[in-house]
């Protein structure tokens, strides 16, 4: 039986998902959160055999939950069920931590085979986007922009993201203002940026936010 943790922040996609899996006698809803700190709390008072999780929810998200999860001992396997097909998306939620990867559009059938395969120890991604990835593997595809940053840059690029300021960037890190200053001018030099506005552009194209 896989005791399944749903974490979504939207209570009839939540319910969709309970309806969808009432049916099959391997698979057991066993709790569900809307957010992230309601999910780290759960997790506390219970034992899961599988989080299936989405990104885009209230609080810790994304990478920083999937990391806070992974860090727990005997931490469950997480599937990230998203909205979001970008290649460079996923291979990051991977990279983070998730063992599988699948998004909302995908039928029934696949996520099915998505929850028994990732909570058997397994791992999985949506054939269109590890369709989508292996082309970029074959054909020698160039970096993506802000691959070419440093760990560091990347943080503030993250940190930015998620509308944070400067200062509030600096304070976060216990490093200065005119460190963190020196750090956005130089990520967007290398990713050929030369205004906030295109950067917050290229945030939001490359799904950043989540």
């Amino acid at each position: 039986m896989i005791r399944l943790l749903i974490v979504d922040d939207h209570e009839l996609m939540r319910e969709g998902l309970k309806q969808l899996l009432e049916g099959e006698n391997d698979i057991a809803v066993s709790a569900e959160a809307g957010n992230g700190e309601e999910t780290l709390a759960i997790m506390q008072d219970g034992t899961f055999d599988l989080v299936l999780l989405d990104l885009s929810i209230p609080g810790i998200h994304g990478m920083e939950l999937i990391k806070k999860i992974k860090e727990r001992p005997d931490s469950p396997p997480i599937l990230v069920l998203s909205m979001h097909n970008e290649p460079e998306i996923v291979k990051r939620k991977l990279k983070a931590g998730a063992s599988g990867y699948i998004t909302k559009d995908s039928s029934p059938k696949d996520l099915l085979e998505a929850i028994r395969k990732v909570g058997s120890g397994g791992r999985f991604i949506a054939a269109d986007i590890a369709e989508q990835i292996a082309f970029e593997a074959s054909v020698g595809m160039p970096l993506i922009p802000h691959e070419l940053l440093s760990a560091r840059e990347l943080l503030i690029l993250r940190m930015l993201a998620k509308g944070k300021k400067v200062n509030d960037i600096a304070h976060d890190l216990g490093i200065s203002s005119k460190t963190v200053s020196t750090h956005k001018v130089r990520l967007m030099n290398k990713m050929h940026i030369d205004s906030d506005v295109k950067l917050m552009q290229y945030i939001i194209t490359h799904g950043m936010t989540v």
